[in-house]
């Protein structure tokens, strides 16, 4: 079965892949958590996270100029 000619895309990248690419490209090193911020708002389905910690702390939130460089990642591995 052709996934082409179905009109699936099953296109995915790595999160090292979005990092090298952010990084090449904006000189920004964004993190795992950023990525996935970035993924949940923009509706891509994430696999479940099986080391989830105790609740404490203060989660950092993904700056504007990082989601904006993880979205054209995110654009250019054909994501969004």
């Amino acid at each position: 079965m052709d996934v082409e000619k179905l009109g699936i895309q099953d296109k995915k990248a790595t999160y090292d892949e979005i990092k090298a690419y952010v990084s090449e490209k904006y000189g920004y090193k964004v993190s795992s958590l950023y990525i996935a911020q970035v993924k949940e708002r923009a509706g891509i389905q994430k696999r479940e996270n099986y080391n989830i910690g105790e609740g404490k702390g203060v989660v950092p939130h993904c700056p504007p100029e990082k989601e904006e460089a993880i979205k054209d990642a995110l654009r250019h591995f054909g994501m969004i």
